[in-house]
């Protein structure tokens, strides 16, 4: 199926959409040795289909060793659950030197850049939505 193009047709929620009037922060960790806990943290949002429609996964990791950090489900796709599951993360494990993420609404929102910004946080976003290989 890939050789020849074809894929299975169903609804995609776009998670990772881009809002034009937020700023876009700059990628960090090109070149970058990550070699401890706490110096760089990620997230990313994935969704999980159910009967009639979606559940939204927010998933906080450390870069470093790949530990769950913290995760929030939620029905809707806004940025107050991100903050959350960022805020739940900080409660538990401190506060990382770096936080880097995709470039979608939810990450780059007046409420969960101040909340990094609140605790210090350096703020990396992937030119091209990202992808966690563990």
């Amino acid at each position: 199926m890939e050789k020849m193009g074809l894929e299975a047709i169903y609804p995609r929620p776009r998670t990772s959409r881009r809002s034009k009037g937020h700023k876009i922060y700059p990628y960090l960790l090109r070149g970058l040795n990550i070699k401890d806990p706490n110096h760089v943290w990620c997230s990313d949002i994935t969704y999980i289909p159910i009967l009639g429609g979606y559940m939204y996964l927010c998933v906080i990791m450390d870069w470093y060793s790949k530990k769950v950090l913290s995760w929030l489900l939620s029905n809707t796709l806004d940025s107050e659950f991100c903050v959350s599951c960022l805020e739940r993360a900080i409660m538990d494990y401190g506060v990382p030197e770096i936080f880097n993420s995709d470039q979608g609404c939810q990450y780059t929102g007046k409420v969960f850049v101040s909340t990094l910004k609140k605790h210090g946080i350096k703020i990396s976003m992937e030119a091209v939505f990202m992808t966690i290989s563990l």
